[in-house]
């Protein structure tokens, strides 16, 4: 079978990479939620090391940095007044980095993420990584989209886990990140595969 042209070349849209130079970037939700318990990634621990990584390669570059952060009230997993909700260390702001508080997936809903950026003077290109794939980055990646930005999603930063289908089967977790990048790229942006990507 052969596959469909993606909506992005349909409609004459650039596929090509930013370099990280020319971009901001934004840390999604690398909180310990997803480390341990019932909220558990799979390839958690690879994507936050990718992370750590990005996120160097930023800092060293000059590139601003935006974090984000998911409160789901006190109790839950998200609690981010508790050590499960909170950024992990390996990836935790930089004096002056700010970081935004949301409640929903897409980042820019309800929060002030979009003032955040303008305060930056930040350029059309964002640069994603965070947890999980088929949530928060890709609803985050539609709502730069729909403003107007152009973002791109680095994979290998980025994890999520198996879930049951409406149909009962069991979708794993490979085949739910390709996919969710899948329609990522469709539309909405380009994907990085490695840090590399974007700085070589």
């Amino acid at each position: 079978m052969n596959a469909s042209a993606t909506l992005r070349d349909v409609i004459g849209l650039d596929n090509t990479l930013p370099r990280l130079t020319e971009t901001t970037l934004i840390m999604i939700d690398f909180q310990n939620t997803y480390r341990t318990g019932v909220m558990a990634l799979d390839g958690a621990e690879p994507a936050l090391a990718a992370g750590a990584r990005l996120l160097a390669a930023a800092r060293s570059a000059g590139t601003p940095v935006v974090h984000v952060i998911n409160d789901g009230g006190e109790g839950t997993p998200y609690d981010i007044r508790t050590e499960i909700g909170a950024i992990s260390p390996e990836v935790a702001p930089a004096d002056g980095e700010p970081v935004v508080v949301k409640q929903l997936p897409d980042s820019f809903h309800r929060t002030d993420l979009e003032r955040k950026l303008r305060d930056l003077d930040a350029g059309p290109h964002l640069v994603l990584a965070g947890f999980m794939t088929h949530m928060c980055v890709s609803f985050t990646a539609q709502g730069a989209f729909n403003l107007g930005y152009r973002p791109t999603v680095v994979a290998e930063a980025t994890a999520t886990r198996s879930l049951i289908a409406p149909d009962g089967s069991t979708v794993p977790a490979a085949t739910l990140q390709a996919a969710s990048l899948t329609t990522i790229t469709d539309l909405f942006g380009t994907v990085a595969p490695t840090v590399e990507h974007l700085t070589t």
